[in-house]
């Protein structure tokens, strides 16, 4: 079966985190997916200098612990700086690299050196192929624990386009390949001060990454995207989160 990395794009509150974990573990457990919850502590790319960021790096590994303790979970986080990496890696067991960071080589050695999963989104910019220089980065820095997510490739302005055969072509490095479902349907920029986004569209694409055969799927999810303090065009309500699980669930094993 297929992994799922999912939860909400930032910490927006320890409730609200603890509310998204338990709601999707108990939608995985039922499904038999094998389940890692992610949020952000800190959002330094958003769009605007106002935008909200998050609680922060002691705080919100605080808030990932206790979602950790409190339901048995594996944890899934990004890094921005390479300082976060060995206090991170004390909570997390995958560290996500952001796609605009993934040819960082400082920040990639330093994930590496903790021996965790590190799961490096390929950049908007960058060809499947390309992304060998930045395996080699993590294979030096000791780790082949190495996932590869496609979030999608810039097409135009404000707009993302996901090329399926790229799937194809991540998985030539030997590596999991992992979908970032929510991320690839952004329009980033695309309302002046924020990223836009069609959550109407994850679950197609998703489905279509199944076929090609992933090995885990990343989505952002909450119970209330249209007020959510960030990617909220393109995340995911959690109240359809189960049944878009289940139509998957048929895909992969149509495929495998």
């Amino acid at each position: 079966m297929f992994k799922l990395i999912a939860g909400p794009c930032v910490i927006e509150s320890e409730e609200l985190v603890l509310q998204i974990a338990k709601e999707v573990k108990e939608i995985t457990d039922e499904l038999g997916i094998d389940y890692y919850f992610k949020a952000s502590f800190d959002k330094a790319n958003r769009t605007s200098i106002d935008s909200f960021r998050g609680p922060g790096l002691e705080e919100g590994l605080r808030i990932l612990q206790k979602v950790k303790d409190t339901y048995n979970l594996k944890i899934a986080t990004d890094i921005h700086e390479p300082y976060q990496a060995g206090p991170v890696s004390k909570v997390a067991d995958i560290i996500q690299i952001p796609a605009f960071l993934c040819r960082q080589t400082d920040l990639l050695v330093a994930a590496a050196r903790t021996g965790k999963i590190i799961n490096v989104k390929k950049a908007q910019f960058l060809a499947p192929w390309d992304m060998k220089n930045v395996v080699r980065k993590l294979e030096e820095g000791g780790n082949t624990n190495i996932m590869l997510c496609e979030r999608g490739t810039t097409f135009g302005y404000n707009t993302l386009v996901v090329d399926m055969t790229g799937l194809v072509e991540l998985k030539k490095f030997g590596y999991p390949v992992v979908f970032d479902a929510t991320h690839s349907v952004q329009k980033p920029g695309g309302k002046g001060d924020a990223t836009g986004g069609n959550r109407d569209h994850v679950q197609y694409l998703a489905r279509a990454a199944m076929a090609v055969g992933i090995d885990a799927l990343f989505m952002e999810v909450h119970p209330d995207p249209d007020n959510a303090k960030s990617d909220g065009p393109n995340m995911v309500k959690l109240s359809d989160l189960k049944s878009i699980l289940e139509k998957l669930i048929k895909v992969y094993h149509a495929v495998n």
